[in-house]
């Protein structure tokens, strides 16, 4: 990794592996996308990297010691009126 992910740190970075994107969030951490692994030296550098990412957001879950057993939702969906009826 070029820059290092720091897991739930802010709610705009992303690191792409291929067409892999992590995108990080203070609430959560998406993984969408895409990698294939070639058995290379690029397969293995792609590897290496996905797994630092991974390990970081473990790392990150293990040491919050007010860490919920579950999260709820930010906040609940609004009703707004339809301005087309």
């Amino acid at each position: 990794m070029t820059k290092k992910f720091q897991p739930f740190s802010d709610d705009s970075a992303s690191l792409s592996i291929g067409e892999f994107t992590i995108e990080n969030g203070t609430d959560k951490i998406a993984l969408y996308g895409s990698l294939d692994v070639t058995r290379d030296k690029n397969g293995l550098k792609q590897a290496k990297t996905l797994k630092a990412a991974v390990d970081a957001i473990v790392k990150a879950l293990e040491q919050d010691k007010a860490l919920p057993d579950e999260s709820s939702p930010a906040e609940a969906p609004q009703q707004v009126k339809n301005p087309f009826a």
